[in-house]
């Protein structure tokens, strides 16, 4: 059999259902990232000639795919969020990012060397590729199209949390990478380098770039006085020039790709608001999301079957239920505390912090640049941790937030 044309049939019919499933399982329990698991995993199962669904024999490859799904997904959140921007406006995002983030990253860390034996530094990996929450699989907690309403403060505040803590994990990330050079005899640990370049520099320089780009894309989309304007048209490739030319920029400059590229989508949502030319961007970064997302389901699929990561151990699995069930859930918690949401709504921001694809980008991003010899115990945990998140985020997700829209439905009511 033609593994080329072979490809090229399931690419075509992957394309397919991500176009037409979101849209049929849309009142069904079952979820679109579930099915496309379990299609990647049958496939795979099979005798054919697939292409090797294995991420530590091609890291780079497992990297750059990755890469590009979460930047699409970042563009598309910056995109659809309503709320203005402002301190108070969004002090639930804060508190997401300032509380719940450390305390997953911390939790995380101490779990792998008490739980799992890992060394400092792969227990550092751990925590800080396990803490950003996904805007890749995570669309039935997020806000919903541009101008069309329902974004209340579950999904505000989980949407923004997804946009943000991608980019902001990744001091952490680096601290693991440093950690593991100093230990297999490279240069030891520069704390001061640390905190300067990777804490404070890139995140500086990442928010400062997406907001600088963002801002003059913003005019030459809207206000330029060229004739006839790009909003004008119903193009919806400017989605990934935002994404593509704001990540390059950030990224040659030293800053945080991920973190400006967010900033730059939510700087061009906030200007010009009520244009339609939001949703055009909106629309046709959704339907990149979903290629990116299909392809990557479906060989995330194969992973779990192909046998290259091993069986999970007891401990693993441990580790995975916990983080789960309960570090997100009490991290989310103790940032949610005295934010003045009802318990329902904290207990929700704090239980749905979707672990998906930027995980997985970040691990091989990790273990691209540094020497782990935990390597492929951690790809198994942390794909255990996602595929575990996508079936009971994926399951409870649709039913709970559905509880919330109804409640907030009767109390809008009842106030008249």
């Amino acid at each position: 059999m033609d593994t080329y044309k072979l490809a090229l049939t399931l690419v075509g019919l992957a394309l397919l259902g991500a176009a037409w499933l979101p849209h049929l399982l849309k009142r069904q329990p079952l979820t679109f990232p579930m099915l496309y698991v379990a299609v990647g995993a049958a496939l795979y199962a099979l005798p054919l000639p697939l292409p090797p669904a294995d991420p530590m024999r091609f890291p780079v490859v497992a990297e750059h795919l990755t890469e590009l799904a979460v930047l699409v997904a970042l563009v598309g959140a910056g995109l659809r969020i309503d709320t203005v921007f402002g301190w108070r406006r969004w002090r639930l995002t804060w508190r997401l990012l300032a509380i719940t983030m450390p305390l997953t990253i911390a939790a995380g860390a101490v779990l792998g060397q008490q739980l799992l034996g890992y060394g400092v530094a792969a227990a550092m990996l751990l925590g800080a590729v396990l803490a950003p929450t996904d805007p890749v699989l995570a669309s039935d907690v997020q806000v919903h199209a541009p101008g069309k309403g329902g974004e209340d403060p579950v999904r505000f505040a989980l949407t923004s949390e997804a946009g943000l803590n991608d980019g902001l994990a990744f001091p952490f990330v680096w601290l693991a990478v440093a950690l593991a050079a100093a230990a297999t005899g490279g240069e030891p640990m520069q704390w001061q380098r640390w905190l300067l370049l990777d804490a404070l520099w890139r995140v500086v320089a990442g928010a400062g770039i997406g907001w600088l780009v963002g801002y003059a894309l913003m005019h030459l989309i809207f206000r330029s006085q060229r004739s006839p304007r790009i909003s004008a048209g119903s193009d919806g490739l400017t989605a990934l020039a935002i994404t593509l030319f704001v990540y390059g920029v950030a990224e040659l400059c030293g800053g945080y790709g991920f973190l400006a590229v967010f900033v730059a989508a939510v700087v061009v949502r906030q200007h010009e608001r009520n244009h339609e030319y939001h949703t055009t961007l909106n629309l046709f970064a959704e339907q990149c999301e979903r290629l990116l997302m299909a392809l990557l389901l479906i060989l995330f699929g194969g992973v779990l079957v192909s046998g290259q990561l091993g069986m999970p151990t007891l401990r693993e699995w441990g580790f995975a239920l916990a983080f789960v069930l309960l570090v997100r859930p009490l991290a989310g918690w103790l940032g949610m505390a005295g934010s003045g949401l009802r318990q329902g709504d904290q207990w929700a921001i704090a239980v749905f912090g979707v672990r998906g694809i930027g995980s997985l980008y970040y691990l091989a991003f990790a273990i691209n640049h540094a020497d782990f010899p935990e390597a492929e115990r951690l790809w198994s945990v942390v794909c255990l941790v996602v595929l575990l998140s996508i079936l009971l985020h994926g399951i409870s997700a649709k039913p709970a937030m559905g509880w919330l829209d109804r409640r907030r439905q009767r109390r809008q009511r009842a106030s008249g």
